[in-house]
């Protein structure tokens, strides 16, 4: 499912994604959904297993990552407030994502693919699919701290070859990183 995918790059691709999630048929779940995603890095089969008492009850929630079945800290200090609106008024042990046909099961990663790929189409086919939140976060958070060892730590990669080719930094990227750099003059 991660064919083609790519990072959102600009602020106005992630106000893009946000105007047509704010326009789905559960336009708070699923904008909630997009946000947890590009914030914490997360696979998207991850986030739709979370509960509300995950949520709720600590700004650093330990899960265990369905693909490698490695512990994971969520580091949600940062998305307190729109994590309190969410799940305000909801029970402890109701999906954070609840399928809409059936409240007592979670949304799917299948659903959630077909959503994004009708925004994906609206958007002109930029690559975003649910694997784009991740590699959003991943991205922004490089850009931001220039540390790609803890954004190795993050994702579990084994190399940062392979977590800049993840993030998919662009030539363009990497030809702005020498700019005003000039030696022996």
């Amino acid at each position: 499912m991660v064919y083609n995918s790519k990072p959102l790059r600009t602020q106005a691709q992630i106000d893009d994604v946000l105007f047509y999630l704010r326009r789905t048929r559960y336009p708070e779940r699923d904008t909630f959904l997009f946000l947890i995603g590009i914030n914490t890095g997360l696979r998207c089969s991850d986030i739709v297993k979370l509960k509300i008492g995950t949520l709720r009850h600590s700004k650093r929630p330990e899960i265990t990552e369905k693909k490698t079945g490695k512990k994971r800290t969520l580091f949600l200090d940062n998305v307190q407030d729109i994590v309190r609106d969410y799940i305000e008024g909801k029970d402890d042990s109701d999906w954070a994502f609840s399928s809409s046909y059936d409240k007592s099961k979670h949304i799917t990663v299948q659903n959630v693919y077909k959503l994004f790929k009708r925004i994906d189409n609206e958007l002109g086919g930029i690559g975003f699919t649910t694997h784009s939140m991740r590699r959003t976060f991943g991205l922004w958070y490089y850009r931001k701290t220039k540390n790609i060892y803890y954004l190795m730590e993050l994702f579990n990669h084994s190399s940062q070859t392979i977590t800049m080719r993840y993030i998919g930094l662009t030539e363009d990227e990497l030809g702005d990183s020498l700019e005003g750099f000039r030696i022996g003059y």
